[in-house]
């Protein structure tokens, strides 16, 4: 099986036929087949996931993270003294509780819409800096930017355009993995040893490292589909669309952040 670039789906238990789960001991819980669950689970109840099931829960998820969004902005407008505290903190726990979700396996609504609330006051400290700074059309260019991207992958993913094999997946890990690497060398350069490797300069260098970030995102949404895809035709639990639904949130938040950096870097 395939597995998917984002580690909120890389990492869910998988059952023996090679698909997702989203449980604890899934291999035992849930029989034989992904389709066979025949013992107690930790579920309300053990009816299917089905498209609809994603949808609904991600657009719940979007929309509380659009909420606290705006909520942050406003306080921050209101007191310019909370966007690092509100910054900082918001990234902070939005980190913690995916690192829970992921290598604690529990994806439940929780902690998935805790993050959104998390990761929502985050965006809102940031959002209102970009457009105090460079004018509140930024933020309207990066949604606009964000949706687009996201659609358009959707469609690339149905039409088959680009196919998710193997290769292609071991390349987008790949890309993955160096682009981390290069964030965190370029974070300990500045903090340790003050020197600034251009990575988020503003200058040529800062572009294309962003255009990088904003590709991968996007080929990591065609992942991401397809994984979901499976775990609906393996009958995974309705539980499982929250997994599905904090992946997806994960990436969109990636891609809107870089997008508006990318903005950022032409208004200098």
């Amino acid at each position: 099986m395939r597995t998917s670039s984002n580690p909120v789906f890389r990492n869910l238990p998988k059952d023996k036929s090679g698909y997702a789960s989203f449980g604890s001991g899934a291999a035992a819980q849930y029989g034989q087949t992904a389709t066979q669950y025949q013992q107690p689970q930790p579920y309300s109840t053990t009816r299917s996931m089905t498209i609809d099931d994603v949808v609904t829960k991600t657009a719940m998820t979007l929309g509380l993270l659009a909420v606290a969004g705006v909520i942050s902005a406003t306080l921050c407008a209101n007191n310019p003294g909370l966007i690092g505290p509100l910054a900082m903190g918001g990234a902070i726990v939005g980190l913690v509780l995916v690192l829970v979700a992921t290598f604690g396996r529990k994806m439940s609504a929780p902690i998935v819409l805790s993050y959104a609330v998390a990761e929502g006051v985050f965006i809102g400290a940031i959002s209102f800096v970009f457009g105090h700074i460079y004018g509140n059309a930024i933020i309207g260019q990066a949604v606009v930017g964000t949706v687009g991207v996201f659609a358009g992958m959707l469609v690339v993913y149905k039409t088959g355009a680009i196919r998710v094999t193997p290769k292609f997946t071991r390349m987008l890990i790949g890309g993955l993995i160096g682009v981390l690497a290069l964030m965190i060398m370029n974070l300990v350069g500045n903090l340790v040893f003050h020197a600034d490797m251009g990575l988020r300069s503003g200058g040529p260098l800062a572009i294309g490292f962003s255009l990088l970030c904003i590709g991968l995102a996007a080929f990591c949404f065609l992942l991401d589909f397809d994984q979901a895809d499976k775990l609906i035709r393996a009958g995974a639990p309705e539980q499982a669309a929250w997994g599905v639904a904090l992946g997806l949130t994960v990436t969109l938040v990636w891609l809107y952040v870089e997008i508006l950096r990318l903005l950022s870097y032409f208004r200098n």
